[in-house]
């Protein structure tokens, strides 16, 4: 399953990626984390992994990518273990890459990180017990470079603001003119907060889950640490995800599984 995280900035995509990578990895699966945000740096500290150089060196540099026969590498398709392990950190079953970084400034746009980004997962061969988890960049870029073509789900991380409601919309609409499901996770609310964004969301149904802001979790991502507590919410989103075909049509959620702050 290949899973794309989006959202405005500064709504919790980074924080709840990693949470969900933990998650997954707990329940058995093999997990990938692909940074594809050419600006965060924090990311890896909250999954306790060093930062793996960059995947766009793997071609030489960003101009590499473009070059003709560049993107044979991938033919045939990749599997988790065909990365090279010099562009990965690993921990147990969590493995993260990113596929490049703003470095310096005058170095150009991060339009190759966002073609190789695209490449990458389109030819990305994920078994029943694996899952990739693609942290991207803050707004819609990701669906104009035509990334999110490739997820198998795309999940909304919208925090309690009127931006994020609005965001909610125009990504469930560009979600669903690639054909993918888009999920919606409340981040950071209060039960007031979630009430009164489930009211203003055009789709409230797409929400699948709720997570208040924690002391704890905010403490640890300001000091760079390793996000490890678990969370009710996002053991909610991979409850739900497991429990539909994601070829299939978005269900209804039964009463059971009507999402809470957690």
């Amino acid at each position: 399953m290949k899973l794309i995280i989006c959202g405005k900035g500064g709504s919790g995509k980074s924080t709840i990626s990693a949470l969900l990578a933990r998650a997954y990895a707990e329940r058995g699966f093999k997990v990938l984390v692909v940074d594809s945000d050419e600006s965060n740096f924090g990311l890896h500290r909250q999954l306790g992994l060093e930062l793996p150089e960059d995947f766009t060196h793997f071609f030489g540099h960003k101009k590499g990518i473009y070059e003709e026969g560049a993107q044979d590498v991938f033919a045939g398709g990749w599997h988790l273990e065909d990365i090279p392990g010099a562009y990965m950190s690993t921990d147990g079953s969590v493995r993260l890459m990113a596929t490049g970084k703003i470095a310096d400034a005058g170095e150009g746009c991060a339009c190759a990180m966002g073609t190789l980004t695209k490449t990458f997962l389109e030819h990305l061969k994920l078994r029943d017990d694996e899952v990739a988890i693609v942290d991207t960049e803050a707004g819609v870029e990701h669906f104009g470079r035509g990334i999110d073509r490739f997820a198998d789900a795309i999940l909304m991380i919208a925090d309690p603001s009127y931006e994020s409601v609005q965001l909610a919309g125009k990504i469930t609409e560009m979600g669903r003119s690639f054909g993918k499901p888009v999920y919606i996770v409340l981040n950071k609310v209060d039960e007031q907060q979630r009430q009164l964004m489930e009211e203003q969301l055009a789709d409230h149904a797409a929400v699948i889950a709720a997570v208040s802001q924690d002391p704890e979790i905010l403490t640890a991502g300001l000091k760079g640490e390793k996000l490890e507590k678990k969370v009710d919410g996002v053991d909610r989103i991979c409850r739900f995800l497991s429990s539909v075909h994601l070829t299939d049509s978005r269900p209804t959620l039964s009463g059971a599984e009507v999402p809470g702050v957690c």
